[in-house]
């Protein structure tokens, strides 16, 4: 039995639009990761699941340990719900979440939160002026892993922190330090441009462009990023150094200077995973869409399907027609907000009420569209979970 009917038959009673997780993929994902990450933990992403119980679920793996979280509030909530050892990766303004962390003894000692400036620290003395009694705010550090060359002219990597040399790292840690009711607790140096970009795009010769790139970046990371942990550990007694994601373990962990990484997408395997050398995973999540009419003979019409992913625009960032093989975008509609038309030879056996199974370009965006994720084991559905859209709840 192919994955087509397998996932047909296991879903028969459920009536598409829905998302499942194949259970069995996720699993040979999981193993994989940890096997790349050769024993350091990996800290899970919670923006690529988007899902408490599956979370919970990948947490139980050993090899697993931590949350990456991309919000305060979220993290509040993952808090109140058990979860513990949560670093929020990206900076909060959030005055009113940053005084409910400050309130709680408990979420005060299992979450941790970004700064990248002496701006953000100042931030923080005026939003939680007014709290008392006021708990011990555990900070990290975010430094800009991104690569630069030719004078400044060439830069790869995300737009993040401001922080990028010794000096300036053991400068703000010198600050928090002088500053009561903060401990410097970790730092995060997410290196984009290796983790994030494939490096066996469609395109031969811009696949080498990209792999010159990445060597010449992790030759310049390892050193740059030693250095500042180096010079940070001199202020601060850090707990963890945290980098990489799922298209970089293997890189990063070989970093002394590196205690654990970061990865979730990669339990996935969306569409974009697929062109990464290193390592291959297993397409575990996607959704179906039903055939709702046939406008031609070579061509049917799907319901929905306009899941755009986010990065930059273009037609990479649409969910790939998975199953069956060999149907493609109308040129002239591509992904629709309420339909979506589907050409190719594969249209022509598709009949109204039959399924397309799509992948996501991305991972967790997926489960902003649904408010259940379907798990199926071989071809059982054996469990319906909630995303965080089906606890009602919408970080960003």
């Amino acid at each position: 039995m192919d994955d087509r009917q397998r996932y047909d038959r296991a879903t028969a009673a459920l009536e598409p639009p829905f998302a499942i997780l194949d259970l069995a993929a996720m699993r040979a994902n999981a193993a994989s990761m940890v096997r790349r990450a050769a024993g350091k933990p990996i800290r899970v992403a919670t923006k690529s699941l988007r899902s408490r119980p599956l979370l919970e679920r990948v947490l139980a793996i050993e090899g697993f340990r931590g949350l990456m979280a991309f919000t305060l509030p979220e993290a509040l909530w993952l808090a109140s719900r058990g979860r513990t050892d949560i670093l929020v990766a990206y900076p909060t303004a959030d005055r009113q979440a940053l005084a409910a962390l400050a309130a709680d003894a408990d979420a005060a000692r299992h979450i941790t939160i970004t700064v990248d400036s002496a701006d953000h620290l100042a931030y923080l003395d005026q939003a939680l002026s007014g709290v008392h009694p006021r708990h011990e705010i555990r900070l990290c550090l975010d430094i800009d892993a991104g690569f630069v060359a030719l004078g400044g002219r060439f830069r790869a990597g995300a737009l993040r922190s401001p922080v990028r040399d010794a000096d300036q790292a053991a400068r703000l840690a010198a600050d928090i330090a002088k500053r009561p009711g903060y401990r410097l607790a970790g730092l995060l140096a997410y290196e984009a441009q290796i983790a994030g970009v494939g490096d066996a795009p469609q395109s031969a010769a811009y696949g080498r462009v990209v792999r010159l790139m990445q060597t010449l970046s992790a030759r310049e990371l390892v050193m740059r990023r030693g250095r500042i942990v180096n010079a940070v550990r001199q202020v601060a007694d850090l707990e963890f150094v945290n980098g990489g994601g799922t298209g970089s373990i293997e890189r990063t962990v070989r970093e002394k200077a590196v205690t654990e990484v970061a990865a979730g997408s990669g339990l996935f395997h969306p569409r974009l995973f697929d062109f990464y050398r290193g390592f291959t995973g297993h397409p575990a999540a996607m959704f179906a869409l039903p055939v709702v009419r046939r406008p031609s003979p070579d061509t049917v019409t799907v319901l929905g399907g306009g899941y755009i992913a986010s990065g930059p625009p273009g037609t990479g960032r649409a969910p790939q027609p998975y199953l069956p093989a060999g149907l493609r975008y109308s040129r002239d509609e591509g992904a629709g907000e309420v339909q979506t038309p589907l050409t190719g030879q594969a249209a022509e056996d598709l009949r109204v009420g039959d399924r397309v199974w799509f992948r996501h370009a991305k991972a967790g965006e997926l489960c902003e569209r649904f408010d259940t994720l379907h798990l199926v084991d071989g071809d059982t559905v054996v469990e319906s979970v909630p995303t965080y859209r089906g606890e009602g709840r919408t970080f960003l």
